[in-house]
């Protein structure tokens, strides 16, 4: 733990903060889906999913952005426009007209999250020495990912008992006026690894090319991690948009498939607490591989099983893979470079990461219109298996 009794509190307050952060997505993770067909009449899975695709393009443009903006003019001011950006969304999901409105929701949640979480991270990683970096980042996926299953099961629940709206984005109006007022209180952190290293006037920033450029094909460790964490987002992205519609299918209650979509956060952010800390001990690669593996046995018990208990397991393959890659991504990441780019490198590697969502809930929603979930999730399998081999070689052969 940081010995810095200062560091500390301000390390539990960002801690804090991204629980309401991740509390806004989950928000959407049960109901919208269902909302899609019930309320606005889509039936097509690609149109259905196209709220996920409008996030995860909006959070992936604006991580790249806000990375870049972070190492020139500070963290402080990206997080508070990051809330500022949350609290049209339940609003909108309230009492939207039409399904366009549902998308411009998406937009506004997507560069909520790219501001609000990216910045969680950077000032941890700002705070905190080398050593521990993997702890304090799974601290803060932890508490992101446990504020996404508390909020997906607690909407869950609020729909089987009110239905699909208004009630249950009422609870996502209170994270977002909860989560803004928590980070007035957050204080910059940019010059902390400065002061740490002893540097004086501060040296500019890597361009955004070259940062791009770096993080997408140059530098082996960078673009590697990259594509781990797209393919993993991929994933995501296509069960946030199938997994309701395959568990409906099985005729479960709308409190059962929220439990299950439920699990599946929870125990990857549950994990984290645990995985993140060990990549500071035993090293990143052996999680990384191993954790891409364990999420493709997760989807595929989901494409090939039929029960309850397989729906249970599959969402606890698939957790519990996602949270050995979370934080010993970011921890990765941060490694590779140093504090004056690290901002924009972890901006980087977000792009790459986020656009999973909106590249995986397109896949997925032309596959399953095409040939069927199932199919649709056998090639989720198939891109997580080859990002783990890719992975692998490249940063073996560096």
């Amino acid at each position: 733990m940081p010995t810095d009794r200062v560091a500390w509190s301000r390390i539990v307050l960002l801690v804090l903060n991204n629980a309401f952060v991740g509390g806004m997505v989950g928000i959407e993770r049960t109901v919208l889906p269902l909302m899609a067909e019930a309320d606005f009449g889509v039936a097509s899975t690609v149109a259905a999913t196209a709220f996920i695709v409008t996030f995860g393009l909006t959070k992936a443009l604006m991580n790249l952005a806000a990375g870049s903006l972070a190492d020139r003019h500070g963290r402080r001011p990206l997080l508070l426009l990051g809330w500022l950006y949350a609290i049209p969304v339940p609003l909108i999901l309230m009492w939207a007209p039409s399904w366009a409105w549902v998308l411009l929701a998406n937009v506004l949640l997507g560069m909520n999250q790219a501001l609000t979480w990216s910045m969680t991270v950077v000032m941890k990683v700002d705070l905190a020495p080398r050593s521990l970096w993997g702890r304090v980042i799974g601290w803060n996926e932890f508490a992101g990912y446990a504020g996404m299953s508390a909020t997906a099961a607690g909407t869950g629940v609020i729909a089987s008992t009110y239905g699909l709206r208004p009630e249950p984005y009422y609870l996502g109006l209170g994270v977002a006026v909860a989560g803004l007022l928590l980070a007035i209180g957050v204080r910059e952190t940019r010059p902390v690894p400065r002061a740490r290293q002893g540097w004086t006037p501060v040296p500019r920033p890597p361009r955004l090319r070259t940062a791009l450029g770096q993080g997408t094909y140059a530098h082996p460790g960078l673009s590697s991690a990259s594509l781990c964490g797209l393919a993993t987002n991929f994933k995501d992205g296509a069960l946030w948009g199938l997994l309701p519609l395959l568990l409906a299918t099985r005729a479960l209650s709308l409190g059962g498939i929220g439990f299950v979509v439920a699990l599946y956060p929870a125990i990857w952010a549950v994990t984290q607490l645990y995985f993140g800390p060990l990549s500071d001990r035993i090293g990143r690669r052996v999680l990384i591989v191993a954790g891409m593996g364990v999420q493709a046995c997760g989807v595929s018990l989901f494409a090939w099983g039929g029960s309850w208990a397989s729906a249970v397991a599959g969402a606890t393959f698939s957790g519990l893979g996602t949270g050995m890659v979370y934080p010993t991504l970011l921890a990765f990441v941060s490694e590779q470079t140093d504090a004056r780019g690290r901002a924009s490198a972890l901006g980087v590697y977000r792009l790459w990461r986020d656009s999973g969502y909106a590249f995986g809930a397109l896949t997925a929603g032309v596959l399953a219109d095409l040939l069927g979930i199932r199919a649709a999730l056998v090639g989720v399998t198939a891109v997580l298996l080859l990002a783990s081999v890719t992975f692998r070689q490249r940063v073996d052969a560096a």
